[in-house]
């Protein structure tokens, strides 16, 4: 975010505060910063802001900007802070958290407002009359994050230099909407969620469909690459998990089941002990090496209720895990290996892909030294590959085994998300004694790899919905081909001629055999944003013809079954993203 546009959107934040204080009086202020697109401000206050309340809120801060009131810097020390700030629990909780000889800022807004800040914010309201914002919503959150402290209510805001600024930001959002996968998800059919269930999804048919068009692409790509398929246990003693480090490091967020003292299992949050197990089955040599070991693993990881979203946010989901056993000499070239199948993987999708380095956090299981090696052995395959400089560093955000690589994709709206990762495992082998023969016959230890390519295919399907905003690639869509009979009892033979077919050559095909007419019928077709739409009538059947409807809107009338086929085989083999048009 330029420096400007942060300070304009914190300048804000502290325009909203004090105009929130204005019209509601008993407020108490925890903290409001910049974020991507605009601002957010948490408060504490007996009434319960709403929509309804906007209006009022939007028209007191331009009033506010109108009074072309100066911001205005002072330093205080930690003494004349906690006075300042006495009847204000969260203003003085976060000075309390700084050291006695801080020097502490705070901005005034006008001489009646005061808030604690570092800043820099804007010499005067009057440079805020330019810019253009509107409040988003209102939501509940947790002061600093904690579901055991006080819950505020935030308002969101967003905020640009200019109203042409904001009015695109509002068309994107407007598009972003009619994408929602958890509006177009259950419209066409692919998944729900239930309560009973939370965060825990249901496929539907069309739904399964596209998730095993997926697989069936995954597997294409890792069995030509020496990828070995397992399927683990869902569900192990805390043994397994106490070695694996999980026990200390991720027992929150598992999901334990207690028969007794001695008889605790944890539903599996990730699959590397399953790997591992099958890695110690047998003695290995460093011929066996690269062994890659992968599983569409079941897991399942707490999360808080609130943070919940459709697919983005579940807490039962499929991941496509391997574990990649190297010598180190190995290293290099297999996370090469390993981005060269992302890349091949994403451009399936029209994704673009950036990578992050991910370093070191706080709760890091292991020797620093041995943390050092790993995270220069990723700097150095990400230097040679991309250019030093070229991408994000994300200190303190690895695993607590290892440093990764995290993949983020652009999608069709511009949106990243962020999808693969690559972690560098020097820690899990020690802990589980795992060995390989060198060439002379010594142990040695190997070093494992955590891939996973899309991640979450859950939420991997739910970011190319909005991406394809519900209109897949031939090869994606639930359904590829839809049949219109004219008149059934003229034309439905006919039409299960055609379907047989485009069955056979495997595509997933239906004739809608009701008793609606046929452009009710093409209607529904539509609705389900199918790729195909056939119909046959007296002069197609005569003819030995189809007449087609495009998704796009093209329409092709008299071509041969055989045309249409070669065309649909061509796009599946190709993984084409666009529509054949032409026969």
């Amino acid at each position: 975010m330029p420096e400007n546009i942060e300070m304009g959107r914190h300048s804000l934040a502290h325009v909203l505060a004090k105009a929130v204080c204005e019209l509601f009086g008993d407020v108490q202020l925890a903290i409001g910063p910049a974020i991507d697109n605009g601002f957010y401000y948490d408060f504490d206050l007996p009434h319960a802001i709403s929509e309804a309340d906007f209006p009022a809120i939007e028209a007191k801060m331009a009033e506010m900007l109108r009074r072309r009131e100066a911001f205005t810097r002072r330093e205080l020390s930690k003494g004349e802070a906690l006075a300042l700030f006495a009847g204000n629990a969260y203003k003085t909780e976060l000075i309390e958290g700084l050291p006695e000889d801080e020097v502490i800022s705070v901005y005034y807004t006008g001489e009646d407002f005061a808030d604690l800040c570092r800043g820099p914010h804007a010499e005067n309201a009057q440079a805020l009359l330019p810019w253009a914002f509107k409040i988003a919503s209102v939501a509940g959150a947790y002061w600093r994050g904690d579901e055991k402290r006080p819950m505020l209510q935030r308002v969101y805001v967003w905020a640009f230099p200019d109203k042409q600024g904001l009015k695109a930001h509002l068309t994107f959002l407007e598009e972003a909407q009619k994408r929602d996968h958890r509006k177009l998800g259950p419209q066409l059919d692919l998944f729900f969620l239930d309560e009973t269930a939370p965060g825990m999804p249901y496929f539907l048919p069309g739904g399964l469909k596209l998730y095993n068009a997926l697989l069936k692409l995954w597997r294409e790509v890792h069995e030509t690459r020496g990828y070995l398929e397992i399927l683990g246990p869902q569900l192990n003693h805390y043994s397994l998990w106490k070695t694996s480090g999980h026990w200390d490091h991720y027992q929150d967020n598992m999901f334990l089941v207690k028969l007794s003292e001695e008889q605790v299992y944890g539903l599996k949050p990730m699959s590397c002990p399953n790997a591992i197990l099958t890695y110690q089955r047998k003695t290995r040599s460093y011929r066996d090496l690269p062994l890659r070991i992968a599983e569409i693993g079941h897991v399942h990881r707490r999360e808080p209720s609130g943070t919940l979203h459709g697919l983005f946010r579940v807490q039962g989901f499929h991941q496509d895990d391997s574990h990649n056993f190297v010598t180190e000499e190995q290293i290099p070239g297999e996370i090469n290996d390993i981005l060269d199948i992302a890349d091949l993987l994403y451009d399936v999708f029209g994704l673009k892909v950036s990578p992050t380095l991910s370093t070191r956090p706080d709760d890091f299981m292991g020797e620093i030294a041995l943390w050092d090696e790993a995270e220069r052995e990723l700097k150095q395959v990400l230097d040679a590959r991309y250019g030093a400089g070229t991408y994000k560093v994300d200190e303190g955000g690895g695993a607590f085994y290892g440093p990764k690589i995290d993949i983020k994709v652009t999608d069709a709206l511009g949106r990243v998300w962020q999808t693969a990762t690559i972690q560098l495992d020097f820690q899990l082998c020690r802990n589980f004694n795992l060995t390989y023969a060198d060439p002379d016959g010594q142990l040695k230890t190997p070093v494992m790899i955590h891939r996973a390519v899309f991640g979450s295919l859950e939420r991997f399907i739910g970011i190319i919905i909005e991406h394809f905003a519900g209109k897949f690639p031939l090869w994606l869509s639930p359904l590829q081909v839809g049949i219109v009979p004219v008149q059934e009892e003229i034309h439905a033979a006919y039409a299960e001629e055609i379907a047989a077919k485009l069955q056979q050559a495997g595509l997933r095909v239906k004739v809608d055999h009701s008793n609606g007419t046929m452009g009710n019928k093409v209607k529904a077709f539509r609705q389900e944003l199918t790729p195909y739409i056939v119909i046959v009538g007296d002069q197609e059947k005569d003819s030995g013809t189809v007449s087609l409807r495009v998704r796009t809107g093209a329409q092709v009338n008299g071509i041969a079954p055989e045309a249409f086929l070669a065309a649909c085989e061509a796009m599946l083999r190709e993984h084409a993203l666009a529509l054949a048009e032409e026969f």
